[in-house]
């Protein structure tokens, strides 16, 4: 770790940046907390800001550190949400988390940070910062259950001088052991899980508000029709659960899944046979980002399709046409609209969004 003398932490009152600013204090740093917000609507059944708010400023009280607050709701709301709004409308299933990764924390959120006067900007993101050959590499950390550079691919060296990662070599359960000798509150506080601005809420409920919800016909391999959507962009590929098609004369108790939504059209395929899931061709990737260096053609590297999947041996290659991924082994459920991100070893190299499949 290199050690900086101030550091503003991002302090999201959960329990990994609750963490991160504990162990920088503890470390000898001048740490301050810089709290964010990024929506509007902080209702209880929303995001719970309030509470979030309270939980980060009670552990930088604790810690004798002053909590800072920003509002980045405007910039959220154009450069994430209506992004994720627009891609839901195309049929594709995109990551909010990574946009608000690139645009907000490591944009709006990192420029404020170090217009503050800050050395360094530290978040609670499992992740490593290592020098190789005077560039800054991003790699796993040492907890690779909690692996979370997938979100982090679109990171640059600019950017990677002035941050740091202090669960970089610390696991999940030292954190917790941490938090539980420090806050009792914090270590029970639950993970944030899923669309941070859906929050609690049934995700068709929240969506419909902006997005009109257009029924449509489910088909299954045959082209029959067995059932009706409420709209394609409650589904993504892969989705076993909520189709409403179960139990079925005609059919096997054997689950159904989501094989390909048809946008033109608005027919939802669906399957028994999960196999037809699996996908070994290629992929064409757009807004691709390298950290370090650029993979060549010649060398078999790993790819993850989604947070937490397991990596999958590729071979990548670029033509005019851009960044194509050819899968060396077939993979689940590849979606059009999550990103691809392309590892060597313990080094995540950077990626790219999944735009078309190609056979």
């Amino acid at each position: 770790m290199n050690y900086s003398k101030n550091i503003i932490v991002a302090m999201s009152g959960g329990v990994d940046s609750s963490i991160s600013a504990v162990m920088l204090k503890e470390f000898g740093y001048n740490v301050r907390g810089l709290f964010m917000k990024n929506w509007e609507e902080d209702d209880t059944d929303n995001c719970n800001v309030k509470d979030d708010y309270a939980d980060a400023k009670r552990v930088a009280d604790k810690l004798g550190i002053e909590l800072m607050t920003v509002n980045f709701s405007d910039q959220y709301w154009d450069l994430v949400f209506k992004r994720f709004l627009d891609g839901l409308k195309d049929g594709i299933t995109p990551n909010p988390d990574i946009y608000c990764n690139q645009e907000i924390k490591f944009n709006h959120f990192y420029n404020h940070a170090i217009n503050l006067g800050c050395d360094k900007l530290a978040t609670g993101h499992y992740a490593k910062i290592a020098n190789k050959d005077k560039y800054y590499s991003l790699e796993m950390p040492k907890d690779c259950k909690k692996d979370q550079t997938y979100f982090l691919y679109m990171l640059s060296q600019n950017i990677m001088k002035n941050i740091m990662f202090p669960l970089e070599n610390v696991s999940k359960d030292d954190v917790k052991r941490i938090a539980t000798n420090f806050d009792i509150k914090v270590a029970q506080k639950k993970e944030s899980m899923g669309i941070c601005f859906i929050g609690k809420r049934d995700f068709s409920t929240f969506i419909s508000k902006y997005i009109k919800n257009t029924p449509g016909d489910i088909v299954n391999d045959s082209g029959k029709i067995i059932g009706q959507h409420q709209g394609l962009f409650n589904y993504t590929i892969g989705q076993r659960k909520g189709l409403g098609i179960g139990g079925r004369a005609d059919a096997s108790n054997d689950p159904w899944f989501v094989i390909k939504k048809h946008n033109e059209t608005n027919i939802l395929e669906v399957s028994q046979d999960e196999d037809k899931l699996l996908y070994q061709g290629r992929v064409k990737l757009n807004f691709v980002n390298w950290i370090r260096t650029v993979p060549v053609s010649t060398t078999c590297y790993m790819a993850r399709f989604r947070h937490g999947g397991k990596l999958i041996p590729i071979k990548i290659y670029n033509t005019s046409h851009g960044w194509t991924i050819k899968l060396i082994k077939s993979e689940r459920a590849v979606t059009l609209g999550q990103s691809a991100v392309i590892y060597q070893g313990n080094e995540c190299l950077g990626g790219g969004i999944i735009q078309e499949k190609c056979l």
